[in-house]
């Protein structure tokens, strides 16, 4: 699947050759994150995860966001919870939902308006029979609470100080 957004990016699925661009990428962003004072993804900087972030771009599950042929994003959409989403979320028994997990973008990028198209692009873009994208983010991250909120995600609760959202894609 390649699908240009409207502000000329385009997203497709990442392939094995991508890991280490894609890991790097968000390597980056938790620097800045850390830089900026917030806790959340610094594990990411230890090298957790970086098994995880491969075995979801081998899995057909990790999506690359590009501005021309520089990678500026990335997001994954699993449609089976990991061990995390049933932590935070408990055993989903209808199977009824996609998880959003490490949408990031490029800091140099930032504040632009990608992250909603990527949403967007998400829900116009993936075929699936699943209702609901559901996702997690630390809850005290308030401008990325809001940013969820503002992308028509619901609040649903928060479990282990990560707050949880889902929003409605089919039906």
């Amino acid at each position: 699947m390649d699908t240009a957004l409207p502000n000329g990016l385009t997203i497709k699925l990442a392939s094995d050759s991508d890991s280490n661009q894609i890991s790097s990428l968000l390597k980056e962003v938790a620097q800045w994150i850390r830089n900026k004072n917030i806790d959340q993804w610094q594990y990411l900087l230890e090298g957790g995860d970086d098994e995880e972030i491969s075995q979801a771009i081998s899995n057909q599950l990790t999506y690359k966001v590009l501005e021309g042929s520089e990678l500026i994003g990335t997001f994954t959409l699993s449609p089976t919870q990991s061990e995390w989403d049933v932590h935070i979320f408990g055993p989903e028994e209808d199977q009824n939902s996609l998880y959003l997990h490490r949408l990031a973008v490029a800091p140099r990028k930032m504040g632009k308006g990608i992250g909603m198209a990527i949403i967007q692009w998400i829900q116009e873009n993936i075929q699936t029979d699943k209702k609901y994208l559901k996702l997690d983010c630390v809850a005290h991250n308030k401008k990325l609470n809001q940013f969820y909120q503002k992308n028509g995600f619901e609040y649903i609760g928060e479990t282990d100080s990560h707050s949880k959202y889902q929003k409605r894609i089919r039906g």
